[in-house]
């Protein structure tokens, strides 16, 4: 790779035939497969032997499997990305054994992710067009957008979602993400349940309304999934039609999250050097069960991830406020801690300084300037911080 190169996924949809749906389901169900057996070999072995099995021995064991009269089909489909799933677990096992990730698990038929990945020797790329291994005819690919100039895939990832939907993300070297000048411009940001997003730009700060796309669908939504819940499991493709349409619905409120999140990422990464938020934990959030709705429709994990990405991309600085810190009951004027300040009220005025600060805007004024100091770490304001 390019000194100064990223790495960069592009996904697109594409409508395969059917000899290529047959073949890519075949794939799945082979990937699944392997990627059950070998977990349940190397626990097997560690419990009776106290045997550690790494990659290699696992790859031995596909072998062995494809031979046997039981698991012949796995030579059926290409073996690329069946060694890729083994390479994949290797590395959670890896993760699992530094302690920082849990013991990898079993992959259901119906409720896991349906993929394959592909390496340069298990596809090829000319011309634009695409074919993968066991295949003839090159995929349907809808080019959303074009791949970067003179370069090639290194990997390419098949997937289909619980809609149906078909889809393929190519990992390119992108020559053309370089970081921007630099900008003497920094950005506080506080996210919250009436607005998506409240900046400390300008004197009067700028609020972006919060779309709640959830709350658009969600009639047709509780709908559909009254519908699923009457069909008798094991029912057939009557119940498999009824989890693909809330299935589609779902997706739909996904895509329009994704979409809206991905504009005010963009313009407040290429506008600002730093970009100041608090680390706060949505886990935990979402346990309140009257905000757990907004807070989830807002996609606060998901604005992070791609802020921080993105801040990668383009030589940005993002940093995170310690979850304590006390921003919204902090005056960002005169820095009086006010002593309480119930969720409900929206709008406050400072005891000492007498300023009426918006509880949002003042949120994200104080950001910036507690980023440049050490954040109060008192019991006060660990328990009072809202």
């Amino acid at each position: 790779m390019a000194e100064g190169c990223v790495k960069r996924a592009f996904k697109y949809r594409f409508c395969p035939n059917d000899v290529q749906a047959a073949e890519l389901l075949r794939t799945f169900g082979c990937v699944r497969k392997v990627c059950n057996l070998a977990p349940a070999a190397r626990t097997e072995a560690w419990a009776t032997r106290q045997e550690r099995v790494n990659h290699n021995a696992t790859s031995v064991m596909l072998t062995a499997w494809k031979k046997t009269e039981e698991l012949a089909f796995l030579s059926d489909v290409s073996s690329v990305p069946l060694q890729q799933t083994l390479r994949h677990l290797q590395a959670a096992f890896t993760q699992f054994f530094g302690k920082r990730a849990r013991y990898p698990r079993f992959k259901s038929r119906k409720r896991s992710r349906k993929s394959a990945e592909y390496t340069t020797s298990g596809f090829r790329f000319r011309d634009g067009r695409l074919t993968l291994a066991k295949m003839t005819d090159p995929l349907e690919i809808v080019w959303s957008s074009p791949l970067p100039e003179q370069t090639t895939p290194s990997t390419v990832t098949v997937s289909q979602d619980a809609a149906g939907r078909w889809f393929v993300s190519m990992l390119c070297d992108d020559l053309t993400l370089q970081p921007l000048p630099a900008a003497d411009v920094a950005v506080g940001i506080d996210v919250g349940p009436d607005h998506l997003l409240t900046l400390s730009t300008g004197s009067t700060g700028e609020k972006i309304t919060n779309p709640r796309h959830e709350r658009r669908d969600r009639a047709r939504l509780a709908r559909a999934q009254r519908e699923l819940s009457r069909k008798a499991r094991g029912a057939g493709t009557s119940r498999a039609k009824a989890r693909r349409k809330v299935a589609r619905i779902r997706a739909r409120i996904a895509d329009r999250r994704r979409d809206t999140l991905h504009k005010p990422t963009t313009r407040l990464v290429r506008e600002n050097q730093t970009l100041v938020i608090e680390d706060l934990t949505v886990r935990n959030m979402v346990k309140n069960h009257t905000l757990a709705r907004a807070i989830s429709d807002a996609s606060r994990s998901e604005f992070r991830s791609m802020l921080e990405y993105k801040a990668a991309w383009y030589g940005r600085e993002v940093i995170a406020v310690d979850r304590f810190f006390p921003s919204s009951k902090l005056c960002s004027v005169c820095g009086t801690l006010q002593k309480k300040m119930p969720l409900s009220l929206r709008t406050w005025t400072c005891d000492s300084c007498g300023t009426t600060h918006d509880r949002d805007l003042n949120a994200a004024n104080n950001p910036y300037g507690a980023s440049r100091r050490n954040p109060p770490r008192s019991r006060e304001g660990r328990s009072q911080h809202q």
